[in-house]
């Protein structure tokens, strides 16, 4: 697909691959440039006071892992509940 470069340095994606790539009006791009070819990225960008509670949550969840008590079988689970699965 062919594209132009307009005034004040602007080109237009072609419409087939906004609508495959799901692209809207005031998404972001990463764009670079390697061996002389223009290379563009999606990307999402995330304002720091949501990463800060995703940050929390993920260290929340991994003191609470550290707690948890890893069994060597089923059986020990079970016997750490007080059953006896032979019983059961």
């Amino acid at each position: 697909m062919l594209a132009e470069i307009r005034g004040r340095s602007q080109v237009t994606i072609p419409a087939e691959i906004v609508k495959k790539l799901g692209i809207a009006e005031g998404d972001k791009f990463d764009i670079t440039e390697k061996d002389g070819g223009i290379f563009m990225c999606p990307v999402v960008i995330y304002p720091k006071n949501k990463i800060a509670k995703v940050a929390k949550i993920v260290k929340d969840a991994e003191e609470e892992t550290a707690k948890q008590t890893a069994f060597e079988s089923v059986e020990d689970m079970f016997a750490d509940m007080g059953i006896d699965i032979k019983n059961v």
